[in-house]
């Protein structure tokens, strides 16, 4: 059975478990302590209509340390295993596994929010959330993440995704260069839509005087105040000119930094692999789960 006695003194195990490091971990693990016990005393000993002492019930006799608990929730968004796995492996029934997946999801985003390791989610604040004294050159992307083929027949049209031929989601990521960190996500789109179209429709508000670098899929996006760079397009019929080929080379060598970072969130296998959760919205979550926990681990590796 998993259990953080079990794996702690195993570096290389707690890594591949978590994606985080042993110092990482702990760093985590203080901020999370109080926000578990801050939930505690809410939920438990201070709401008036409980019956029976705290500390009763299936839930409550399993995952008992809080470095569990945190090895719990970061496990299932690192690994993603079906649920049924998951509570065979920390020895607790499916239903239970899912209550805590449910339970653990919010307050891990709340403990990366205390840290300062969580995006902007408002388009009008993001320019609060871009410091040009640290990062002059940002780069923007739409990144698609697949899903189980929706029942409803609207939703499953809108989700179908004709670049990729198959179902998805999507979300933009706006990541500082320099920084390697994710400073803006956007709400999650069905996959049909084009990212141009949600970048419009996002309205993002940006730093004046900040160097954005762009796709192909951002054609026409220019926002005010803004010095945009996006690789030359070939003519069809035509080839690129010499110094054409070598400013896209330039600009490639620049703009790759976003891929890297984009590469980092979906260290999260469940940003990665096929979503199978069906809660609403709980996929919004845990794509900006994966983008704290990138930012944590940046901070702590490069600061």
């Amino acid at each position: 059975m998993f259990s953080y006695d079990a794996v702690k003194d195993r570096p290389g195990l707690l890594l591949a478990m978590t994606s985080l490091t042993q110092p990482e971990f702990d760093a985590l693990l203080s901020t999370f302590q109080h926000v578990w016990d801050a939930y505690v005393q809410q939920a438990y000993h201070q709401r008036p209509d409980r019956e029976r002492q705290y500390g009763g019930g299936q839930l409550a006799s399993t995952l008992l340390a809080t470095e569990d608990k945190l090895l719990f929730i970061l496990y299932y968004l690192k690994a993603y295993p079906l649920q049924e796995i998951l509570a065979f492996e920390f020895g607790m029934a499916q239903s239970t596994a899912n209550e805590w997946i449910h339970l653990l999801s919010p307050l891990l985003q709340e403990a990366l929010d205390r840290g300062g390791f969580l995006p902007e989610r408002d388009p009008g604040q993001a320019d609060m959330a871009m410091d040009p004294l640290r990062d002059l050159q940002y780069g923007i992307d739409g990144t698609e993440r697949r899903r189980q083929r929706p029942a409803d027949p609207e939703t499953q049209q809108g989700c179908y995704s004709g670049k990729k031929k198959t179902h998805t989601v999507k979300n933009l990521i706006l990541g500082g260069l320099g920084s390697r960190t994710v400073v803006y996500l956007s709400e999650t789109y069905a996959g049909r839509i084009h990212d141009k179209a949600i970048a419009d429709h996002e309205a993002i508000i940006y730093p004046q005087d900040i160097d954005l670098y762009k796709d192909t899929g951002f054609q026409g996006y220019e926002p005010a105040g803004v010095q945009t760079w996006q690789s030359t397009k070939k003519p069809r019929g035509k080839e690129l000119t010499p110094e054409q080929k070598a400013e896209n080379t330039l600009l490639s060598r620049i703009r790759i930094g976003i891929e890297h970072l984009i590469a980092g969130i979906k260290r999260c296998r469940i940003v990665k692999d096929v979503f199978r959760n069906t809660k609403e919205r709980f996929d919004d979550m845990v794509m900006e789960l994966a983008c704290g926990l990138h930012n944590f681990r940046v901070y702590h590796r490069y600061s």
